[in-house]
């Protein structure tokens, strides 16, 4: 996952409180509308083949990665393509959504309010903890390729209890980025909010698929 901050070297001012407050209600706003974007997307795209659903990722991915390009232009198109992000992750989602939809609405439920809980409890104490978490980048992204590797291992490689274990596992490396996404939004300024809400909402949109996962019995893995 890309590190979005960009703290410049040397010594840079503390924000003051009231822009700390403003810079946290534009990060929760944008992701909350980014991810009223994705159940859109998820609704628009529930019947949608596995070809149309993998071109979604594809297309989501390249967003992302022109998305610290796009905000550096301009803010406006920085978070049109965030949104865009949402809509595409959602139409991706879309036929697992709906097939514990139909099978059990109540894994979606579950999910859903785990989901908050999660991020809200970790992300609490990454936004509340005076600690300069920025040290954690590294360790975080040789965690998050080390699941990705495992993730591959489980496809290929029967393992009791594989599914599980690995949701576990996703849910401990992106739990762990909550707080240090948290923790960055703590002492970003303006500028940096569209890009700390993109890394947020992707802390959301992964805990909420590992937790599909959890509460889905391990299964349906696509």
């Amino acid at each position: 996952m890309p590190t979005f901050s960009d703290l410049t070297a040397g010594r840079v001012a503390a924000p003051s409180r009231t822009d700390s407050r403003a810079v946290f209600g534009q990060v929760m706003g944008l992701v909350a509308i980014t991810c009223l974007f994705t159940a859109l997307g998820a609704y628009l795209g529930r019947d949608a083949a596995r070809g149309a659903g993998f071109l979604a990722f594809i297309l989501a991915f390249g967003c992302l990665m022109g998305l610290p390009a796009a905000n550096a232009r301009s803010q406006q198109f920085g978070i049109t393509l965030l949104f865009a992000v949402g809509a595409l992750l959602g139409v991706g989602l879309g036929p697992i959504l709906n097939y514990y939809a139909n099978s059990d609405p109540g894994v979606v439920y579950q999910s859903a309010g785990a989901t908050a809980g999660f991020i809200g409890v970790l992300g609490a104490y990454g936004y509340a903890t005076r600690r300069d978490l920025s040290g954690m980048a590294r360790g975080l992204f040789f965690a998050l390729i080390g699941l990705l590797l495992f993730g591959l291992v489980t496809l290929f490689v029967s393992i009791p209890g594989g599914n599980i274990v690995y949701a576990l596992l996703g849910l401990g490396v992106f739990g762990a980025y909550t707080v240090f996404d948290f923790n960055r939004l703590q002492r970003a300024g303006m500028d940096q909010a569209t890009l700390i809400a993109a890394s947020i909402f992707l802390d959301v949109v992964n805990v909420f698929q590992f937790m599909l996962m959890l509460f889905g019995g391990g299964g349906n893995r696509r």
